[in-house]
């Protein structure tokens, strides 16, 4: 019998077998990476990017000057709110992502003069915030977006007591907390936005001011009905497939749950201890996922909703090494040389700021058409939530521990990396 040739196919695959040993052969070629930063190059760099961002905003709002001298681009879909809500956005935003940095003691160091100029100017720009009478003073009575950045402008609070709410003067945390009792007249929607109404009252609790708890027991609760396994919770009663997990969704939960499981209130079978613990397992499942999403050149996967908040995504994985909470399996070295090189990859391009010096809508660089309906450039501030890491001193092992490559980088050069699998907690 014979057999009939199928010619093509063997000339496909003799192409294909040839392109594979080429590419083979380049592999073996290519010549060595580049050596990662170090740390202190790495600091550097990180407290280049936090004044960047801080500057401008801080420099003027510590002088009743940031509504005068800035307005905030607004998205091309503008959905016609007020858009003095940007100032707020700014402020409370920033100061949470810088929060943990403020409250390193101060030195002689060229960055400690930065941190005592700048801690001064927040103090100041706290004051501008709630005083009616100051041009400065924010969105609180208005739009109901005011509830959402309420929330970092009290976790800010909660993260740095010492250095931003104790030396506040009696009338300015009285007016702090009439503003922050005042936003229970916003409704959330049923998701993430119930976080924002729990930070709050947390941080209420954590001063000993009357608070609300069941505003609390609902939303933990909540957020442990709509957990859908694997390190990932559901942003109310669907999944959505976007980095809210990192913007909101771990950080906050366990910081309304640490400042329970300090101050133990006993109003009902809630265990905030034990919820602490499980929530920072899932915290650290979902940073092993984050840190597996950054490409060996510090790219990653642009997905979902709010993307120009850029860096903010890799907001669990300095929240856990603030905390000492970073798993085994993501040594401080390896996350350190990651969320750097995706906060270089990101920042290269000059458009992420503008002329005056504050951050402009876009993802890699100016793009205000991936704005949402939302998005102005003071929503663009949680971006300083990638910055949390600064708030553990120069001399910590997380700054000293020697560069390692990444998942990604490992990977694709063709080397070991550990395997992956989902968890059941």
């Amino acid at each position: 019998m014979t057999m009939k040739v199928d010619r093509r196919a063997l000339l496909a695959g003799g192409l294909a077998a040839g392109a594979l040993a080429t590419t083979a052969a380049a592999a073996q070629e290519q010549p060595a990476a580049p050596p990662l930063p170090d740390g202190a190059t790495d600091r550097a760099d990180a407290l280049a990017l936090l004044r960047r961002m801080a500057e401008p905003v801080l420099g003027r709002m510590a002088r009743g000057r940031l509504h005068a001298e800035w307005t905030p681009e607004l998205s091309p879909t503008w959905d016609g709110r007020n858009p003095g809500v940007a100032y707020l956005e700014a402020f409370g935003r920033l100061i949470d992502g810088i929060a943990p940095w403020l409250a390193l003691p101060d030195d002689s160091s060229a960055e400690g003069r930065l941190r005592a100029r700048l801690r001064a100017q927040a103090l100041e720009s706290y004051t501008h915030a709630v005083d009616p009478k100051s041009p400065d003073y924010l969105l609180w009575r208005g739009h109901g977006q005011a509830l959402v950045d309420s929330a970092y402008f009290t976790s800010a609070l909660l993260r740095a007591p010492d250095a931003l709410w104790k030396p506040l003067d009696a009338k300015t945390k009285a007016r702090i907390v009439e503003e922050v009792k005042g936003l229970r007249r916003i409704s959330p929607p049923y998701q993430n936005w119930l976080l924002f109404a729990a930070m709050n009252e947390a941080f209420l609790f954590a001063i000993g001011e009357d608070w609300d708890p069941m505003r609390v027991d609902l939303t933990v609760k909540k957020m442990l009905e709509w957990y859908v396994g694997d390190g990932w919770y559901g942003d109310g009663a669907r999944f959505h497939f976007d980095y809210y997990n990192s913007y909101v969704i771990h950080p906050m939960l366990v910081q309304i749950l640490a400042t329970l499981a300090v101050g133990k209130p006993g109003f009902n079978n809630l265990r905030p201890a034990e919820e602490l613990a499980r929530a920072v397992k899932r915290e650290q499942r979902y940073a092993e996922h984050l840190e597996r999403m950054i490409a060996p050149d510090g790219s990653y996967a642009a997905i979902g909703r709010s993307l120009t908040y850029r860096t903010a995504v890799h907001q669990p994985l300095g929240h856990l090494a603030w905390r000492g909470q970073l798993p085994d399996s993501l040594p401080p070295g390896q996350v350190r040389a990651a969320t750097m090189a995706a906060q270089r990859r990101v920042f290269a391009d000059p458009s992420n700021f503008n002329a005056d010096g504050f951050l402009t809508i876009g993802f890699a660089r100016h793009q205000p058409t991936l704005g949402d309906i939302y998005s102005n450039a003071g929503s663009m501030y949680i971006a300083s939530e990638s910055l949390i890491a600064l708030g553990l001193p120069a001399d910590h092992a997380y700054w000293t521990a020697p560069p390692q490559p990444w998942t990604m980088r490992r990977a694709f050069a063709g080397q070991d990396f550990r395997k992956d699998y989902a968890v059941d907690y």
